[in-house]
């Protein structure tokens, strides 16, 4: 019976061939869109190089102070005072990493003015963060604690730097009128990775500003680093007990805030979804299903406008059948299994396309050392799209195709 519901299918998509057009094109184009979506989601929120750590690691991007009578707030970066003081010291923690945010700086090679992104770092970054060492290794708590000009620089800044030497380990590179020794060189993170990415990483107490100020502000992150996932509900008991002790730089301002987070909720708590008390995932999910379901109703309805007028140029063959003695259930599952098949071949192509645009996108560099793949998520995540338009754009008109009256059907021939 599939069998001959697929011939039947095939023999309606070849009679009219625009329908049939507009019909695929809008099933693959949305699922194009959505792949290549959820590829980039994908491969920003998952355990990628170099944070290969992230389901055991919490994060403190920001702190806050809040003005409780006059309802005012401050919100920063913290210090490195702030980060050495209070979270390093912390016992659930196995190593925490902190760096600056990273922040352009000039060089000049050959006259020629060179944009190098640098990055200040504690000696347990390079513990957290798993980065591949090319060449070379990281610097050591020794040389931080000596004030060493010492660096480590990406593969991109060793290509565009250096040129074509086999090897820079021991030679120098200027950066912000400062010379630094290389210790290492690792393979370049893509920009879209803030708290690793950078082109430059030195000590954090070669720094031009006053690492050592007593304040709470500054410019600095951390990333806490449980030996376990099941620690991590204990590490963020641990930092949300200090916290609740620390009193606010400003005496304007009562009550000083800060959440240590997941990567994505340390984001979005950051942006207008989030706030102190609320991270905003759930306002985020709600949001991007409300766009996922209206940019899916589109097609939807314009498939299911398309299905009644294909289902109404066949009114004489329903009434045929149904003359015969064809029952309107057996009639509407033969049109869905017709619209799930069209559907299906629509998302065959969609992926298809998809996986064109992303080799595309990786071949041209268009976002610099990021990789983009459909991986089994993203397919299954596509396969149940398809499903959902085959239903929904199939089972109206096929509904509206089984109420026809053998005399109605036949008259319309």
């Amino acid at each position: 019976m599939l069998k001959n519901y697929f011939k039947i299918a095939i023999a309606v998509l070849k009679r009219r061939k625009f329908f049939t057009f507009i019909s695929l094109f809008g099933i693959s184009f949305t699922l194009t869109i959505l792949i290549v979506a959820t590829a980039f989601i994908d491969n920003a929120t998952s355990d990628n190089y170099p944070e290969v750590n992230r389901d055991r690691s919490l994060y403190i991007t920001s702190v806050q102070e809040k003005g409780l009578k006059n309802h005012s707030q401050m919100n920063s970066p913290a210090s490195f005072y702030y980060l050495d003081r209070y979270v390093s010291t912390l016992k659930t923690p196995v190593k925490v990493a902190i760096s600056s945010f990273y922040a352009v700086t000039n060089a000049y090679i050959n006259n020629k003015r060179l944009a190098i992104n640098l990055k200040y770092t504690n000696d347990e970054f390079w513990d957290v963060f798993q980065y591949k060492f090319i060449e070379g290794k990281p610097y050591t708590l020794q040389q931080i604690n000596n004030g060493e000009h010492v660096a480590v620089i990406s593969e991109d800044t060793k290509r565009d730097y250096f040129g074509d030497l086999p090897t820079v380990v021991g030679k120098y590179i200027e950066a912000d009128n400062v010379q630094y020794r290389v210790a290492g060189v690792v393979k370049s993170v893509p920009v879209t990775m803030p708290l690793s990415y950078a082109d430059l990483y030195v000590p954090y107490t070669v720094s031009k500003t006053d690492y050592r100020q007593k304040t709470l502000m500054g410019n600095y992150t951390a990333v806490m680093m449980a030996a376990t996932k099941a620690d991590v509900p204990k590490m963020k008991e641990e930092y949300a007990a200090i916290v609740a002790k620390i009193k606010p730089d400003d005496k304007e301002y009562d009550e000083f805030i800060s959440i240590a987070d997941t990567y994505v909720a340390s984001f979005i708590r950051n942006s207008p979804l989030g706030s102190s008390d609320e991270s905003g995932i759930s306002k985020l999910v709600m949001a991007a299903s409300i766009f996922l379901l209206f940019f899916m109703l589109l097609p939807t309805l314009n498939l299911v406008n398309i299905n009644i007028s294909r289902i109404m140029e066949r009114s004489s063959e329903i009434g045929v059948r149904k003359a015969f003695g064809a029952s309107s259930s057996t009639l509407v599952g033969q049109f869905i299994v017709e619209n799930l098949i069209l559907t299906f071949l629509g998302c065959i192509i969609g992926i298809i396309i998809s996986f064109i645009i992303l080799q595309l996108m990786n071949n041209t560099n268009m976002i610099a050392n990021m990789h983009l793949t459909i991986n089994g998520t993203v397919l299954l995540y596509s396969m149940a799209a398809c499903i959902i338009f085959g239903l929904i754009s199939g089972v109206y008109p096929a509904w509206r195709m089984s109420r026809l009256q053998v005399v109605t059907a036949l008259k319309s021939q």
